[in-house]
């Protein structure tokens, strides 16, 4: 399956989007960018810290991401972006029209426990209950699809393979 597509992966923290990301990206046959790369450094500092973003940090980070993906229009490609909330996926479209969404969802506590587990990320489990309050789930009128995370990443990257080529249909 090749898509001419944007897709965004999306969904809180420790859903698996770093690592789901690039395997779609493969089974599709197109570039991946990692969202968090977009973020400026202040960003990072203040996540890092357990400082939560507000829609002010936001803003030029998904402006980035939505560049990306402008840039990719027409020829495909998979990018990685929490986009919690209706307003920032709007942002996101508003610059790469065609952009279609992958929502990893999944159990609270499996993801707390897949974020324990990980080295090296800036973002700590505390603010994992203010990303849960702040996520709105796509609704009926975008163009996208949820994909539960439970099980391998293999298994979630076909499971969302799957649910992309319906779109397509």
């Amino acid at each position: 399956m090749s898509t001419p597509h944007v897709v965004v992966v999306m969904g809180v923290a420790g859903t698996g989007k770093t690592t789901i990301g690039p395997l779609l990206a493969a089974e599709l046959g197109v570039p991946y960018a990692e969202g968090d790369d977009f973020h400026p450094a202040a960003n990072i500092a203040k996540m890092s810290a357990g400082i939560p973003l507000d829609d002010s940090d936001r803003w030029p980070w998904l402006d980035a991401i939505g560049q990306w993906a402008h840039s990719r229009n027409g020829l495909g490609g998979v990018v990685s972006s929490s986009a919690l909330k209706r307003v920032y996926r709007d942002r996101l479209r508003a610059e790469a029209p065609g952009a279609v969404f992958l929502h990893l969802t999944g159990d609270r506590a499996l993801i707390e426990e897949r974020m324990a587990d990980r080295k090296g990320h800036f973002m700590p489990t505390a603010l994992l209950d203010s990303q849960f309050a702040t996520l709105q789930p796509l609704q009926e009128d975008e163009v996208g699809v949820s994909v539960d995370v439970s099980g391998t990443p293999e298994e979630i990257t076909q499971r969302a393979v799957a649910a992309l080529r319906r779109l397509e249909d």
